[in-house]
């Protein structure tokens, strides 16, 4: 199975350098169609507008955090409990990792990160591309 890369991805951080980073690499990877959120309750807006088929949020966040994001969007709707999400943070803690695991992420990227591994992470979720 083909990876859609005109799929629309949500991008979550309220770095906006480290937004620009992503939607940079994003791009360099193929996927153009990418919006962004500041924080954690933006992004559950757009979420609740429009359909994603990956999320990639950061986990460090006010006032709602990548986690609490993460969790709502498990919860909140049947169309959103299967996809795509990649958390990204500064931490590499295992009880940071079995947390999110719990709560239903895909996959966990420590920053920093270049765009080998974003692809490799995506494809570990998306499938090869």
């Amino acid at each position: 199975m083909s990876v859609d890369k005109n799929m629309n991805v949500l991008i979550v951080d309220d770095y906006n350098t480290m937004l620009r980073i992503i939607r940079n690499l994003l791009k360099q990877l193929g996927f153009n169609n990418v919006d962004e959120a500041t924080d954690g309750s933006m992004a559950l807006e757009k979420v609740k507008k429009k359909t994603y088929g990956l999320i990639i949020s950061d986990w460090n966040m006010e006032p709602m955090t990548g986690l609490e994001f993460l969790k709502q969007v498990r919860g909140s709707t049947e169309a959103y409990k299967d996809t795509p999400f990649i958390m990204v943070t500064a931490e590499s803690k295992t009880e940071n990792v079995i947390m999110a695991k719990q709560a239903g992420v895909n996959n966990y990227i420590v920053k920093p990160f270049n765009a080998e591994t974003l692809k490799t992470k995506i494809a570990a979720v998306l499938g090869e591309f």
